[in-house]
C-alpha cells in the first residue's frame, strides 16, 4: 500500500512559481512511477507530468513543457512539481498518483492517489 499527501498549493499571480510536493508512505514507493494530474472545475482530470522509478525519465504534457519540472527524492519518498511562469489556465486541483507500471498519461492506470492541493493563478 502507498499513501500520498500533496502540499504546496496556493493562490499566486500569473508569472509566479510554486513547488508542489507529494509525500509518500509505503515501502514500494521507490518502485512506482509517479505522476501529477490536475482537474479544473467542470473539466476532466488532465495529465501534467510523470517520472519513472529512478527519476531518470520524465514526461510532460505539451501545455506545461518548459515551465514545469518533475523530480523525485526516493530517500525522502517525495516527488516534486516545480511550476514556473504560472498562467491562469493552470488553475486546478493538482493530484499526485503512483503505480508500478501505468500508462503514464492515463489516470485510470494509476493505483494510488492523494487528496489533491488547490492551485489558483490570478491574472
Amino acid at each position: 500500500q502507498v499513501q500520498l499527501v500533496e502540499s504546496g498549493g496556493g493562490l499566486v499571480q500569473a508569472g509566479a512559481s510554486l513547488r508542489l510536493s507529494c509525500a509518500a508512505s509505503g515501502r514500494t514507493f521507490s518502485t512506482h512511477v509517479t505522476g501529477w494530474f490536475r482537474q479544473a472545475p467542470g473539466k476532466d482530470r488532465q495529465f501534467v507530468a510523470a517520472i519513472n522509478r529512478s527519476g531518470s525519465v520524465t514526461y510532460y504534457a505539451d501545455s506545461v513543457k518548459g515551465r514545469f519540472t518533475i523530480s523525485r527524492d526516493n530517500a525522502k519518498k517525495t516527488v516534486y512539481l516545480q511550476m514556473n511562469s504560472l498562467k491562469p489556465e493552470d488553475t486546478a486541483v493538482y493530484y499526485c498518483a503512483s503505480a508500478f507500471a501505468p500508462t503514464v498519461v492515463k489516470s485510470e492506470s494509476y493505483d494510488y492517489w492523494g487528496q489533491g492541493t488547490q492551485v489558483t493563478v490570478s491574472s
